[in-house]
């Protein structure tokens, strides 16, 4: 594994998002000044949170899975995941509501599970399940300590015992094949591909190594912090700052100081400069990359395929949130076309499916007393497509609304309180590129030792979505873990 070169005694990080912080934690327990700079005053990047009128918002990841990796960033400094934040178990992990009336809770049970799909669907299917849960279960421990959870310099770095047992277990098909192989109902190839989106790729064109991200949620589980998935960040940034990490906000970074090939300095806006031994950006990869000499970046950058982006509304409702699920899916009567207007055309969907996510149903003090929140996500093309947002938002956002309340949610557009819409333009506005807040898509030229690299000069780390080893919260937690070991070997 290659690692930088020189001193790194002091290291500064920009952005005090997941991946900055679970990197700072890390740095701070192997003996490193770890700076961390970050432009807004509260932690968590795209972890964000929005407080309008009493309601509190999660503005970005709203599905927490696998918290070990949370547990383990906190034990670098000797700190106890418990001693930070009460997670609770959203059971079920999601809804799944179909366009036919018929509705499944996804329980991460495997017996329950299986029972509930034996009595609705068929026994064929429940047997289907249980060999799909052992064949997910084997390809995330194949895959997970050799290939997510290790720095990859080459593609020479794939060539391991394991590579071989997962082409034999057919992960290097594609993702809807392999699934349609355990389960002969729509409903459920639907259940266990949709998360191909949150990689940017369709089902049709994901490798079926991506079916770790179904065992993540829907097998191994889902979690809720109390307080909003912003919760996180901020017991992240809490135990870092007690372990003497300075994370300074309100301060943003204007440039990478360089002396040759090797970082020297950050300078910000209020005109600081920070010297450095290394420097770790947690920036959006583009963002990252401007900080640092003109024309230094990759000629791939600028050609790189990101995933499609959303719209999501945030709205604080009187409707009650009695009977609901945390997380439902609402499923589109399309699927294949979906993806092909999506991905390939890069229009909006003419029949999308989207997620309801009401967090008030599992912890009540994120909207006043009787009232809910809630948190609408519907798939749509990023800034590639030649849709013009800031004209389109505001219908658009009335499609939605008119979409949820012929889905059965009656009254909802009259019981909004407060809201926020946001757009790909909003989220660009934000300094992600394309307009997309899940980054660079997990083509197979895209992942792995062929995703941009978390090493650049002699002593340059990224971390976060755009880097090794990709999208989601377990990811980019785990890309923090990956930039410290480029800078002071494992850390486990």
């Amino acid at each position: 594994m290659r690692t930088v070169h020189g001193p790194t005694d002091h290291v500064v990080i920009v952005g005090a998002g997941l991946g900055g912080l679970s990197a700072a934690l890390r740095l701070a327990g192997a003996g490193r000044r770890v700076t961390v700079i970050e432009r807004e005053s509260v932690p968590g990047g795209r972890a964000g949170l929005a407080e309008i009128d009493g309601f509190r918002f999660d503005t970005g990841p709203t599905v927490l899975t696998m918290p070990d990796l949370i547990a383990d960033a906190l034990a670098c400094v000797g700190e106890e995941l418990d001693d930070w934040l009460d997670l609770r178990r959203v059971e079920p992990a999601y809804r799944a509501c179909f366009a036919d009336g018929s509705r499944l809770d996804v329980i991460a049970d495997v017996e329950v599970m299986a029972e509930q799909i034996g009595t609705v669907i068929s026994p064929r299917d429940a047997a289907g399940y249980r060999r799909f849960v052992a064949f997910a279960e084997r390809l995330y421990a194949l895959e997970r300590s050799d290939f997510i959870d290790r720095n990859l310099d080459g593609p020479l770095d794939l060539l391991r015992p394991s590579l071989a047992r997962l082409v034999a277990m057919g992960g290097f098909r594609r993702l809807a094949p392999k699934v349609d192989s355990y389960f002969a109902d729509e409903r459920l190839r639907r259940i266990f591909t949709f998360q191909s989106m949150y990689a940017g790729r369709s089902p049709y064109d994901a490798l079926a190594i991506y079916a770790v991200i179904a065992y993540m949620d829907c097998v191994a589980g889902v979690w809720f912090p109390v307080g909003g998935m912003h919760a996180v960040p901020v017991a992240l940034a809490g135990a870092a700052e007690k372990h003497g990490v300075d994370i300074r906000y309100d301060t943003t970074a204007t440039k990478v100081e360089m002396a040759g090939s090797r970082a020297t300095a950050v300078h910000t806006s209020s005109g600081d400069r920070i010297a450095a031994d290394v420097v770790v950006l947690n920036a959006d990869l583009a963002s990252a990359w401007d900080l640092l000499p003109v024309d230094s970046a990759p000629r791939r950058l600028g050609k790189l395929e990101y995933s499609p982006s959303c719209a999501s509304l945030l709205a604080g409702s009187s409707l009650p949130d009695t009977g609901m699920a945390h997380h439902t899916i609402h499923f589109g009567k399309a699927w294949r076309e979906t993806f092909r207007e999506l991905i390939s055309a890069r229009l909006p969907a003419t029949d999308p499916s989207l997620l309801v996510s009401v967090p008030t149903v599992t912890d009540p003090a994120l909207a006043p007393a009787g009232k809910s929140s809630w948190y609408v996500l519907v798939p749509v093309p990023n800034l590639d497509g030649a849709t013009d947002w800031d004209s389109m938002g505001p219908g658009y956002r009335d499609q939605i609304v008119k979409r949820l309340e012929t889905l059965g949610y009656a009254g909802f557009g009259d019981a909004i309180e407060v809201e926020s819409f946001t757009t790909p333009a909003d989220w660009a506005r934000r300094g992600m590129a394309r307009g997309t807040p899940f980054s660079i898509a997990h083509s197979f030229g895209q992942t792995g030792p062929f995703r941009p690299s978390n090493l650049a000069f002699d002593n340059v780390v990224f971390a976060g979505t755009g880097t090794q080893p990709g999208v989601g919260v377990p990811m980019v937690l785990l890309s923090g873990r990956l930039a410290a070991e480029r800078i002071v070997g494992p850390v486990r």
